[in-house]
């Protein structure tokens, strides 16, 4: 036994002083006569304690004090040597895949000395290797050969460019004769295969499995997910220390752009690997590698997909909405394989780049399109999309994209089908690859016969072939081309009823391509599909010369890694592979790593691109180092353990010594009073306590863990809940309360009794109604974090239903369908009047009001307005005036002066000053800002709702009202109180 850290065995002189410190006595007590004190002798103790530890705990207390300094020391059990297994056949099994280059050198000396002693010895040798051969054919089993033959193949030997394949392995060895013999195999520790494997070494004899501890299994795979930095990801099996490593990048001639640190942490058995470089240095990147780890597993080639191509977004200066906006989903399909740049036409046009990407309406100006066009001449390639601007500009309808006079139930919504110009005009003048006729074509809705169309398979011809087409993408509106005697030539992608879908046409170098659907999913759900990345990206690498097929094309080996992970021409045996087998095909003798195709069309099959982690494997013998030696066995966990448990044990006895148990040694005669024991046997009510206490305890425990789980599963309830059983007296979340059907149990407390809560009215539209509990639910959240108000949950009520008199503040959205009822109307009448406020939103303006001065950013809401009348007519509703800021809801808590919602600039009705009751309060805010879609946040903390036109500064105004609208109906007119102070402290004065 050794130690690694010796110098803590001196913790064993400690061990004298503990024995001192718990051996000690306190003196012996003076005997001091004293008549009081013989009243005291008729007492009986109900405990008695020992005087001193009894020897057994005190050999337990040094034992684990021991035993916890001998940890600290670090002990360690030398492995000894395996003897020798035999003097029958010696069947010697080697790894020789990608995962046994790093220690390859190690491998062959320690394979050649197990020869050597095997030939000494005089045993008959079989060499078997478990990597396929290079030349494809299948493993044979192994025959007896002589121990220079074996030496020869050894010297000659290189790692395999692929994994072991034990399955094959194991299926030649079970052909082996049962003979008295042994195995040796050199493993690699990286897990493949099953059970076979070790069942077929057992059956041929005793197996020792040599590993390698120093060798370090390590492997670079293609990144996750493919963004600007994150290029690689290594796999490894996990140690218990950190690796410090170093990522060499290469250039396309060789050369090494950049060698980045790298630290693997303890116990890590994945990690990203970020490469932080220039586009323009990033796409010349052939390959990266681990320092010092020369094989194919640390190896990552690179082929022409993985470049980022530059691409231009062009923009109209506005601001981009999000969801709604041209350019989203045009920059979440292109961020992770190009780099994007954004700008105006001019600034577009001062860049270095080969595609730029034209939403509709961005090249509405004559001399920007002159511009465009000269630009695609000197060889330019230009993405179009189309829109309401380009289907309004062939026939002059409205600026918003409608067309006057359309006749319904047409698929073209035009009100006539000719083009807009002469059909033998070249389009591209007006950069169009095609002609177009007149509007756009509507696919399906409630004013057209036809129905959404899907996409036809992509034509040989077209860039797009291999492509997989989803079933779910449909096309509900498009631009038609004129029909004209080439328009096939054209066509890249079309309908199944024959319409192009995306036409393209050559302007001197360049090249002009339009879709004839929008970039957002308003035309159709494209742009939501995984196929609309796909497109775009085989659309920028065609446009820089590039083209990567994905169908069924055979693509030939060019340059393929050996073992080491060198480039060099490709093995006899390697075999061409379809371009779309390369995501799913593992490396192999047939197809080794490497370049496949030709320049323009080359693809990377890598050794790791199959792999998603590493496992260690099982050993399947007796575990050795190449010395012939088992591993040391650390014997510090075991004694540490031990420490903890004896320390464990001492806190039991003591525990149980205090609750009275008599265990042997433990009685003791009493040097002050011979007469009288220090016995600490348990009386019959101690020892019956106790008991008692463990059963009480025991089911204590486990329901309060069956109340944890079940708390941490389930959603929190709110505090008025009276059991698994209660019925909720008042409103829950949302849902309107129903009263309890047994008369005779007690009714619960209401939780809005409890806390106070906003409410709003349950309209029976699902949407509508979890938009309001989202809305109020967000504006409690936001009036909790910032005033001194506590608010709960909001409850949805339905008036003459529910009990309205626990809220301050009752939110109602307006619906077309509303109809109000006596009880409704009798229940709002009494909430108003004893100081309820009731917050009417009809969520947009009714298109039907012509006189309504609305402002310019308001939702449509049809028959909101009759609905409000219809609604408010039996209520005590006030004169009521516009609210400006001078009013006192302007400034309850924050100062303003606008208060919109989800739309800006919207009207607020408030009641006249002076003509409302209860101090002036207003008991009816009536708007149509929309605030529960500003105010909505979902279960995931998110805001779901554009705000218009302001966004994020207008959602905060709209929070803002709602704060003053909570203050100004818990408080009432105390701001405006405030007001008058020096005029009543004059009146006081007086």
């Amino acid at each position: 036994m050794i130690f690694l850290a010796p110098l803590a065995l001196f913790g064993l002189l400690t061990l004298p002083l503990v024995w001192w410190l718990l051996r000690a006595t306190p003196p012996t007590p003076r005997v001091q006569r004293f008549p009081a004190v013989a009243l005291l002798r008729a007492l009986r103790p109900h405990q008695t304690d020992a005087v001193r530890s009894p020897l057994w705990l005190l050999l337990v207390r040094l034992a684990a004090v021991a035993c916890l300094v001998l940890g600290l020391a670090q002990p360690v059990l030398p492995g000894d040597r395996l003897p020798s297994a035999g003097h029958g056949p010696l069947l010697l099994v080697m790894d020789d895949g990608l995962f046994a280059a790093s220690d390859w050198g190690r491998r062959i000396a320690t394979a050649q000395g197990l020869v050597d002693d095997a030939d000494h010895a005089g045993r008959t040798i079989l060499f078997f290797r478990t990597a396929p051969a290079a030349d494809g054919h299948p493993a044979q089993p192994p025959a007896p050969r002589s121990a220079a033959a074996i030496r020869q193949e050894l010297d000659s030997m290189r790692p395999a460019p692929w994994r072991t394949d034990r399955a094959a392995a194991a299926h030649a060895l079970a052909t082996l004769p049962h003979t008295n013999g042994s195995v040796l195999y050199l493993a690699d520790g990286v897990a493949s295969g099953g059970e076979d494997f070790a069942r077929a070494l057992r059956a041929f004899g005793p197996v020792q499995e040599i590993r390698f501890p120093d060798a370090s299994v390590l492997t670079l795979a293609p990144a996750a997910e493919r963004t600007g930095t994150q290029m690689a990801r290594l796999l490894a099996l996990p140690l218990p220390a950190p690796r410090s490593l170093s990522v060499r990048v290469h250039a396309q001639d060789g050369g090494t752009l950049a060698v980045l640190p790298l630290v693997l942490p303890a116990g890590a058995a994945q990690m990203d690997v970020p490469v932080t470089l220039p586009t323009a240095v990033r796409n010349r990147i052939d390959q990266i590698s681990l320092t010092g780890q020369s094989s194919a597993a640390t190896t990552l080639l690179f082929d022409e997909g993985d470049r980022l191509r530059p691409v231009g977004l062009m923009t109209s200066g506005a601001a981009d909405t999000p969801l709604i906006g041209p350019l989203f989903y045009l920059r979440r399909a292109l961020a992770p394989t190009a780099d994007l740049h954004e700008g105006t036409p001019a600034t577009l046009l001062a860049q270095p780049l080969s595609v730029i990407i034209a939403p509709d309406g961005t090249l509405a100006n004559p001399a920007i399109r002159q511009k465009v066009k000269d630009w695609v001449k000197n060889g330019g390639t230009l993405i179009r999309f189309a829109g309401p601007a380009l289907a309004g500009a062939q026939h002059g309808t409205e600026p918003d994209g409608s067309t006057p006079n359309a006749p319904a139930g047409e698929d073209i919504d035009t009100s006539d089908n000719h083009p807009a110009s002469d059909p033998s005009a070249d389009p591209t003048s007006d950069l169009l690859p095609v002609a177009l006729l007149d509007g756009s074509r509507q696919l399906g809705g409630t004013m057209t016969w036809g129905a959404p169309q899907k996409l036809a398979a992509f034509d040989a011809t077209s860039p797009f072939h291999g492509l997989e087409i989803p079933a779910d993408v449909t096309i509900s509106r498009q631009v038609l081309a004129s029909p004209v005697a080439d328009l096939a030539a054209h066509n890249w992608a079309r309908l199944t009823d024959g319409t192009p879908l995306v036409t393209h046409a050559a302007l001197g170098k360049g090249d002009i391509i339009l879709f004839h659907v929008s970039s957002t999913a308003d035309w159709s759900n494209l742009p939501l599909s995984g196929l609309f990345v796909s497109m775009l990206q085989r659309l920028t690498d065609h446009a820089n010369g590039v083209t990567i097929p994905a169908d069924d094309t055979l693509l030939a080996p060019v340059l393929t890694l050996d073992g080491d992970g060198v480039l060099g021409p490709p093995p006899p045996a390697a075999r061409g592979l379809k371009a779309s087998d390369f995501a799913h095909t593992p490396v192999s003798p047939a197809h080794p790593p490497g370049l496949y195709g030709p320049r323009a069309a080359r693809r990377a099959l890598n050794a790791s691109s199959q792999m998603t982690t590493l496992t260690a494997a099982a050993p399947v013998g007796t575990l050795t180092s190449p010395a012939g030696r088992r591993p040391d066995t650390a014997l510090a966990p075991v004694l540490l353990c031990l420490a903890a448990a004896l320390l464990l044990l001492d806190g039991l006895l003591v525990l149980a010594m205090r609750a009275g148990f008599s265990l042997p040694g433990m009685t003791r005669q009493s040097p002050g009073n011979p007469s009288r024991k220090s016995s600490l046997r348990p009386s019959g009510k101690q020892g019956l306590s106790l008991l008692v206490a463990c059963a009480l305890t025991l089911p204590a425990l486990a329901s309060a863990q069956t109340a944890t789980a079940t708390q941490a599963q389930a959603p929190v309830q709110s505090p008025d809940a009276a059991g698994p059983t209660a019925q909720p007296a008042g409103p829950v979340s949302g849902t309107p309360a129903t009263p309890s059907p047994s008369a005779a149990s007690p009714t619960p407390v209401p939780g809005a009794a409890l806390e106070t809560r906003l409410a709003y009215v349950i309209t029976g539209h699902d949407e509508i109604d979890t938009v309001s509990r989202q809305g109020l639910q967000g504006l409690s959240d936001y009036t909790n974090a910032r005033t001194s108000a506590m608010l709960g949950h909001p409850d949805g009520v339905r008036p003459g239903q529910d009990d309205l008199s626990y809220y301050p503040l009752l939110y109602w959205p307006i619906t077309p369908d509303a109809a109000p009822t006596p009880a409704m109307t009798a229940a709002l009448t009494a909430f108003m009047a004893h100081g309820g406020i009731v917050l009417i939103d009809t969520q947009g303006q009714d298109s039907g009001n012509q006189s309504d001065s609305s402002g310019p950013y308001a939702g449509d809401a049809p028959g909101t307005r009759s609905a409000l009348r219809r609604l408010t007519a039996g209520l005590p509703i006030p004169p009521l005036m516009t609210m400006t800021d001078h009013h006192l809801l302007a400034h309850t808590f924050y100062m303003l002066h606008d208060f919109p919602g989800r739309y800006a600039e919207q009207p607020v009705w408030v009641a006249r000053e002076g003509e409302a009751e209860n101090d002036d309060v207003s008991p009816v805010i009536i708007g149509s800002a929309d605030w529960a879609h500003a105010w909505a946040v979902d279960e995931n903390g998110n805001t779901p709702f554009a705000v218009l036109p302001d966004g994020a500064d207008q959602r905060q105004l709209a929070y803002r009202f709602g704060v003053n609208t909570i203050i100004y109906a818990l408080t009432g007119n105390y701001k405006a109180d405030q007001v008058h102070v020096p005029m009543l402290l004059k009146r006081l004065g007086e």
